[in-house]
Formats: C-alpha cells, structure tokens, sequence
C-alpha cells in the first residue's frame, strides 16, 4: 500500500496548474534579474545587434526610455558595457571622466534614481587590441601594470553615480587592487561583483559583436579559466571573497550549471549566473526557425540557473521573461 501511495504521489502533485503551483521548488522572480545594456557614442542611436535579436546598442540620449520600461517590469538592475568613440592600447575610454559609461550612469540615475546601475570594469572595449589590459611587447597581458587601472576605471563609475563595479579582465589580484581603490577615495560602500568564474568560452561570440571587444591577435585563454577545470574555479571564488568581493559570478551559465552549484556550496556571498550572449542567441535562433517553443525554453533555462544556486541571474531574457513568470 505504501508503494502505491508513493508511485501516485507525484502525479498527484502535478494534477492541475495550481497544485504544481503550489509544490513548485524554485520560484523565478523579477527580483533576481539583471538585464544587460550596450552604451555607443552618438545621438539618437538605436542599432540592432544582428546575432542578438532584440537587443540594441543604445546612445546616452536613448537610455532614458530604456530604463523607464527596465523599472516599470520590476527589473530591479542593471548591466552596463560602453562602446567608445575611440580606442587606444591602454583604454583611456574606460577611465575617462566623461567615458561612455560615466556618462551612461549619470543619465541613468537622472532617470531613475532607484535603478541598482552595475558596471562592467574591464578594458576589451577601450582597447584597440581587443586585450583585458595592457600589453607587453611580446603581446602577452602585462597583469600588474593592468590592475591601477582597473581600479581607476572602477572608482570613477562609482564617482559617477554606480552602485556596484563588476570586475570581469580576470587580472590576478584584480579584486584586491579595485577594493582597495575605492576604499581609498572613499568608497567603502560600494557593492564588489568579481567574475570569479569566467571561463573562455565559444558562447561569447555576439557578446563580442555587440561590445566591439573582439581580441585583434591572439585569444583570452591565458587568463580566463579551461572549460575543463571545477575545482580551480572554487580556488577562484575563494580568492575573490578573501580579496574583498561581495558577489561572486559564474560566466557563462547554462554550459557551466555544476558550477554555479559548487560555488553556492563554497561561497558565504550572493553567487551570480551569467546567461551570455550565445545562449541568448541559441534560443532565439532555434526559436525563430520553429524548432522549441520560444516562451517555454526561456522559463526553463532560467529556473535551471535558479535551481543551479543562482541568486542572480544576468540575462538578456529579462524583460521578455517577466509576463512568462507563473505567479
């Protein structure tokens, strides 16, 4: 009789919408979202990115509409990466005063003071080689002449108005040299996100397209992390928190779920998830075509992150994904 009770147990619990409703183990909500902004130079300037259907390259002057609609879905954050007008080998753009991002962050907060603004500190956009930092002759990264930097670009976000810095050039000691850049102009509030996970991913193609940050020479696979290693990304994440981060993130998502686990296990901060550019642009493609049910897939890989041990999730899926939600 027992086994009986236990065969039917489940179907039971699945009988109706509302049931499963009600039993459901991980709940998806907008609380958890961070959308993604691309930031050009420029007036009036709307331009799609061709493998990422329904996302665009926005001027500053076009922000505005943008994040009005961000927060009207309850979207609580967002991420910004700047394309500048011009680039050079130490990427000035990024730590300028008046940079595309600096600028990007004033507008925003004009427009919506309570909007959590997170920025992107790296140099791939600014840099005309396409590098995370700064280059030796030899063409490999020079790491430490990198991080004052990265730490310079971090507190002129923040001194324009950001919330949270997101350090992603996987720089060694990068986490330690930005916390202690800002606490040393006196920033000592400011949210830390670390890239503590990055891996060198093919999933980051339309990424690239879209920011403009595509390497000129050579690849990123001597400072972002083997697809094949786990435990050196918990040494990663471990690192991270030890050198002052506050949120951890995994990047990319979906390819790397086990992961996103382990780091939930081992990390006593807020871990993030990255659902990047290619598996946006996967879905969408394998959607337009007819093949998956485009609604469905996107609530689906998104509670895979949740479940994974995401407790948030940057995605290009956002806004879409908010009316999808069962509440």
């Amino acid at each position: 009789m027992s086994n009986g009770h236990t065969f039917h147990r489940g179907r039971r619990l699945r009988r109706t919408p509302a049931i499963r409703s009600m039993v459901r183990e991980t709940r998806l909500s907008p609380d958890t979202f961070m959308f993604p902004i691309f930031v050009t130079h420029g007036k009036n300037v709307r331009e799609p990115i061709e493998p990422m259907p329904g996302i665009a390259q926005l001027s500053v002057d076009n922000l505005k509409a943008e994040v009005d609609e961000i927060a009207s879905l309850g979207i609580p954050s967002v991420l910004l990466f700047g394309i500048p007008e011009s680039k050079d080998s130490r990427g000035t753009g990024g730590y300028a005063k008046d940079g595309i991002v600096q600028n990007a962050v004033r507008e925003i907060k004009s427009a919506q003071p309570d909007l959590v603004v997170t920025t992107d500190v790296c140099m791939c956009e600014y840099t005309d080689h396409g590098h995370c930092g700064i280059l030796l002759p030899n063409g490999e990264v020079n790491n430490d002449e990198t991080l004052p930097l990265l730490a310079e670009t971090a507190v002129s976000h923040v001194e324009a108005g950001a919330d949270i810095v997101a350090p992603s050039a996987m720089m060694d000691g990068q986490i330690a040299a930005i916390r202690a850049g800002l606490d040393s102009a006196g920033h000592t509030e400011t949210t830390l996100m670390a890239y503590a996970a990055k891996y060198s991913s093919a999933f980051y193609g339309p990424f690239r397209v879209a920011a403009d940050s595509a390497p000129k020479q050579g690849d990123r696979r001597s400072y972002q992390m083997d697809p094949a290693n786990g435990r050196e990304a918990m040494r990663e994440v471990r690192a991270d928190i030890a050198e002052g981060a506050d949120i951890v993130m995994v990047k990319p998502a979906l390819e790397y779920l086990d992961i996103i686990r382990m780091a939930r296990r081992v990390s006593e901060v807020p871990v993030a998830a990255y659902n990047v550019s290619g598996e946006y642009s996967m879905l969408k493609a394998a959607a337009q075509n007819g093949w998956i049910d485009e609604d469905r897939a996107i609530i689906e890989v998104l509670t895979s992150i949740s479940r994974a041990g995401a407790d948030i999730i940057i995605t290009y899926h956002a806004k879409e994904a908010i009316p999808l939600i069962d509440g």
